[in-house]
Protein backbone atom coordinates (compact mmCIF):
# COMPACT_ATOMS: atom_id res chain seq x y z
CA UNK A 1 0.00 0.00 0.00
CA UNK A 2 1.32 3.36 -0.54
CA UNK A 3 2.16 6.15 1.62
CA UNK A 4 0.47 9.28 1.25
CA UNK A 5 1.80 12.59 2.30
CA UNK A 6 -0.18 15.33 4.07
CA UNK A 7 0.01 18.33 1.97
CA UNK A 8 -0.10 21.71 4.13
CA UNK A 9 -3.25 24.00 3.75
CA UNK A 10 -2.64 27.32 2.40
CA UNK A 11 -2.07 30.01 4.98
CA UNK A 12 -4.81 32.08 5.50
CA UNK A 13 -4.76 35.84 4.40
CA UNK A 14 -4.18 38.11 7.57
CA UNK A 15 -5.16 41.85 7.71
CA UNK A 16 -2.15 43.55 9.24
CA UNK A 17 -3.48 46.89 9.16
CA UNK A 18 -4.85 49.24 7.10
CA UNK A 19 -3.95 53.26 6.03
CA UNK A 20 -6.33 55.86 4.90
CA UNK A 21 -5.20 57.67 1.69
CA UNK A 22 -5.94 61.64 1.82
CA UNK A 23 -8.41 61.89 -0.95
CA UNK A 24 -10.56 58.54 0.04
CA UNK A 25 -9.31 55.06 -0.46
CA UNK A 26 -8.11 52.56 1.95
CA UNK A 27 -4.17 50.77 1.54
CA UNK A 28 -4.56 47.17 3.44
CA UNK A 29 -1.26 45.37 4.73
CA UNK A 30 -1.77 42.02 4.21
CA UNK A 31 0.48 38.76 5.19
CA UNK A 32 0.08 35.12 4.12
CA UNK A 33 2.75 33.18 6.32
CA UNK A 34 6.17 35.08 5.20
CA UNK A 35 4.80 36.81 2.54
CA UNK A 36 3.76 40.62 2.78
CA UNK A 37 1.64 42.56 0.50
CA UNK A 38 0.30 46.31 -0.02
CA UNK A 39 -3.21 46.42 -1.81
CA UNK A 40 -5.38 49.28 -2.92
CA UNK A 41 -8.99 47.49 -3.33
CA UNK A 42 -8.13 44.61 -5.36
CA UNK A 43 -4.77 45.77 -6.83
CA UNK A 44 -1.44 44.76 -4.96
CA UNK A 45 1.21 47.89 -5.62
CA UNK A 46 3.68 45.37 -3.94
CA UNK A 47 4.91 42.09 -2.65
CA UNK A 48 8.14 41.26 -0.58
CA UNK A 49 7.71 38.08 -3.57
CA UNK A 50 8.57 40.84 -6.31
CA UNK A 51 11.27 43.17 -5.86
CA UNK A 52 13.54 43.36 -8.63
CA UNK A 53 11.98 45.54 -10.64
CA UNK A 54 11.74 48.12 -7.99
CA UNK A 55 15.06 47.51 -7.15
CA UNK A 56 16.00 47.99 -10.67
CA UNK A 57 14.99 51.32 -10.70
CA UNK A 58 17.14 52.58 -8.34
CA UNK A 59 20.51 50.54 -9.55
CA UNK A 60 19.99 51.38 -13.15
CA UNK A 61 19.78 54.91 -12.59
CA UNK A 62 22.85 54.94 -9.89
CA UNK A 63 24.63 53.24 -12.71
CA UNK A 64 23.76 56.48 -15.10
CA UNK A 65 24.52 58.88 -12.53
CA UNK A 66 28.30 57.17 -11.91
CA UNK A 67 30.97 58.29 -9.73
CA UNK A 68 29.76 61.08 -8.63
CA UNK A 69 28.14 62.39 -5.66
CA UNK A 70 24.50 62.56 -6.08
CA UNK A 71 21.69 63.97 -4.23
CA UNK A 72 18.15 61.76 -5.01
CA UNK A 73 14.88 62.05 -4.34
CA UNK A 74 12.19 58.96 -3.78
CA UNK A 75 8.83 59.28 -4.50
CA UNK A 76 6.95 56.72 -2.32
CA UNK A 77 8.64 54.48 0.55
CA UNK A 78 7.17 51.80 -0.24
CA UNK A 79 8.50 48.18 0.68
CA UNK A 80 11.76 49.68 0.61
CA UNK A 81 13.32 48.37 -1.78
CA UNK A 82 13.74 50.89 -4.60
CA UNK A 83 15.49 52.81 -0.91
CA UNK A 84 17.42 49.83 -0.34
CA UNK A 85 18.99 49.37 -3.92
CA UNK A 86 19.80 52.98 -3.93
CA UNK A 87 21.98 53.01 -0.46
CA UNK A 88 24.11 50.06 -2.06
CA UNK A 89 24.65 51.61 -5.45
CA UNK A 90 25.09 55.26 -4.76
CA UNK A 91 28.46 57.01 -5.02
CA UNK A 92 30.21 58.00 -1.64
CA UNK A 93 29.25 61.24 -0.27
CA UNK A 94 25.62 61.03 -1.61
CA UNK A 95 22.17 61.94 0.03
CA UNK A 96 18.22 60.33 -0.29
CA UNK A 97 15.50 62.36 0.56
CA UNK A 98 12.56 59.54 0.23
CA UNK A 99 9.22 61.51 0.07
CA UNK A 100 6.29 59.80 1.89
CA UNK A 101 2.34 61.22 2.01
CA UNK A 102 0.97 58.58 4.30
CA UNK A 103 1.97 58.40 7.83
CA UNK A 104 0.89 55.06 8.09
CA UNK A 105 3.83 53.09 5.76
CA UNK A 106 6.12 54.45 8.24
CA UNK A 107 4.85 52.88 10.67
CA UNK A 108 5.05 49.62 8.88
CA UNK A 109 8.40 50.27 7.71
CA UNK A 110 9.19 50.18 11.73
CA UNK A 111 7.20 47.84 12.54
CA UNK A 112 5.24 44.62 10.83
CA UNK A 113 8.08 45.35 7.80
CA UNK A 114 10.88 46.20 10.10
CA UNK A 115 12.63 42.87 8.62
CA UNK A 116 12.56 44.22 4.83
CA UNK A 117 14.36 47.73 5.81
CA UNK A 118 16.62 46.10 7.76
CA UNK A 119 18.78 49.67 9.34
CA UNK A 120 17.81 51.45 6.09
CA UNK A 121 15.79 54.42 7.47
CA UNK A 122 18.65 54.81 9.77
CA UNK A 123 21.08 55.65 7.25
CA UNK A 124 22.83 58.71 8.06
CA UNK A 125 22.57 59.29 3.85
CA UNK A 126 18.50 58.95 4.30
CA UNK A 127 15.98 61.78 5.06
CA UNK A 128 12.31 60.96 5.23
CA UNK A 129 10.35 63.82 4.38
CA UNK A 130 6.53 63.09 5.12
CA UNK A 131 4.83 65.44 2.16
CA UNK A 132 3.59 64.82 -1.61
CA UNK A 133 6.48 63.92 -3.42
CA UNK A 134 4.97 66.48 -6.19
CA UNK A 135 5.44 69.66 -3.69
CA UNK A 136 9.06 68.40 -2.73
CA UNK A 137 9.79 68.64 -6.70
CA UNK A 138 8.06 71.99 -7.39
CA UNK A 139 9.87 74.19 -4.56
CA UNK A 140 13.29 72.96 -6.17
CA UNK A 141 15.42 74.38 -8.82
CA UNK A 142 18.16 72.41 -10.53
CA UNK A 143 18.56 70.53 -6.77
CA UNK A 144 18.40 67.09 -7.65
CA UNK A 145 20.61 64.63 -9.61
CA UNK A 146 17.97 61.92 -9.94
CA UNK A 147 14.20 61.71 -8.84
CA UNK A 148 12.64 58.07 -8.67
CA UNK A 149 8.98 57.78 -8.66
CA UNK A 150 7.24 54.80 -7.56
CA UNK A 151 4.07 56.04 -6.07
CA UNK A 152 1.31 54.46 -8.26
CA UNK A 153 1.00 51.59 -10.36
CA UNK A 154 1.67 53.43 -13.83
CA UNK A 155 2.26 56.98 -14.76
CA UNK A 156 -1.38 58.14 -13.52
CA UNK A 157 -2.83 59.10 -10.20
CA UNK A 158 -4.33 55.45 -9.33
CA UNK A 159 -3.85 55.46 -5.51
CA UNK A 160 -3.55 59.78 -4.86
CA UNK A 161 -5.65 61.33 -7.88
CA UNK A 162 -3.44 64.34 -7.10
CA UNK A 163 -0.50 62.15 -8.54
CA UNK A 164 -1.91 63.40 -11.95
CA UNK A 165 0.27 66.39 -11.90
CA UNK A 166 3.67 64.02 -11.39
CA UNK A 167 2.90 63.05 -15.03
CA UNK A 168 1.02 65.79 -17.40
CA UNK A 169 2.98 67.79 -19.40
CA UNK A 170 3.08 70.62 -16.24
CA UNK A 171 4.42 68.44 -13.87
CA UNK A 172 7.10 66.56 -16.19
CA UNK A 173 8.24 70.23 -16.94
CA UNK A 174 8.68 70.60 -12.99
CA UNK A 175 11.06 67.64 -12.82
CA UNK A 176 12.83 68.80 -15.16
CA UNK A 177 13.53 72.00 -13.62
CA UNK A 178 13.84 70.65 -10.39
CA UNK A 179 16.82 68.24 -11.99
CA UNK A 180 20.50 68.97 -12.34
CA UNK A 181 21.86 69.28 -15.56
CA UNK A 182 21.84 65.46 -16.96
CA UNK A 183 19.94 64.57 -14.32
CA UNK A 184 17.37 61.74 -14.55
CA UNK A 185 13.55 61.03 -13.73
CA UNK A 186 13.31 57.64 -13.60
CA UNK A 187 9.85 56.37 -13.12
CA UNK A 188 8.52 52.62 -12.23
CA UNK A 189 5.23 51.40 -14.25
CA UNK A 190 3.18 47.81 -14.33
CA UNK A 191 2.60 48.77 -17.45
CA UNK A 192 3.83 50.34 -20.61
CA UNK A 193 2.38 53.73 -22.10
CA UNK A 194 3.52 55.48 -25.31
CA UNK A 195 1.25 58.80 -24.80
CA UNK A 196 3.79 59.19 -20.96
CA UNK A 197 6.94 59.10 -23.23
CA UNK A 198 5.73 61.44 -25.91
CA UNK A 199 4.87 63.70 -22.75
CA UNK A 200 8.52 63.01 -21.23
CA UNK A 201 9.65 63.79 -24.67
CA UNK A 202 7.83 66.95 -24.86
CA UNK A 203 9.08 67.71 -21.33
CA UNK A 204 12.32 67.70 -23.29
CA UNK A 205 13.98 64.62 -21.79
CA UNK A 206 15.59 62.00 -24.14
CA UNK A 207 13.69 58.90 -23.14
CA UNK A 208 15.08 54.88 -22.34
CA UNK A 209 12.19 52.37 -21.66
CA UNK A 210 13.05 49.59 -20.27
CA UNK A 211 11.12 46.00 -20.10
CA UNK A 212 11.66 44.00 -17.22
CA UNK A 213 9.75 40.52 -16.21
CA UNK A 214 7.27 40.79 -13.52
CA UNK A 215 8.02 37.64 -11.99
CA UNK A 216 11.87 36.28 -12.56
CA UNK A 217 11.91 33.23 -14.60
CA UNK A 218 8.28 33.74 -15.73
CA UNK A 219 6.38 34.25 -18.64
CA UNK A 220 3.56 36.14 -16.90
CA UNK A 221 3.96 39.81 -18.13
CA UNK A 222 6.63 42.76 -17.92
CA UNK A 223 7.37 45.94 -15.56
CA UNK A 224 8.30 49.28 -17.43
CA UNK A 225 10.90 51.49 -16.51
CA UNK A 226 11.82 54.86 -17.86
CA UNK A 227 14.98 56.55 -17.49
CA UNK A 228 14.70 59.96 -18.71
CA UNK A 229 17.67 62.28 -18.90
CA UNK A 230 17.45 66.42 -18.75
CA UNK A 231 19.02 67.25 -21.94
CA UNK A 232 19.66 70.89 -21.40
Amino acid sequence: MLETQDVPATDPVELIDTADLPDGGQLRLLRRGEDFSIRFGPEELMGNQVRHSEQALATLTCERLGARPARMLIGGLGMGFTLGAALKAISPGSSIVVAELVPKIVEWANGPLAHLFGDNLADPRVTIEMADVHNVIVRETAGFDAILLDVDNGPDGLIHLANERLYCNWGLRAAYAALKPAGILAVWSAYADAAFVGRLEKAGFAVDEITIDAYPGEDNGMHTLWLATKTA
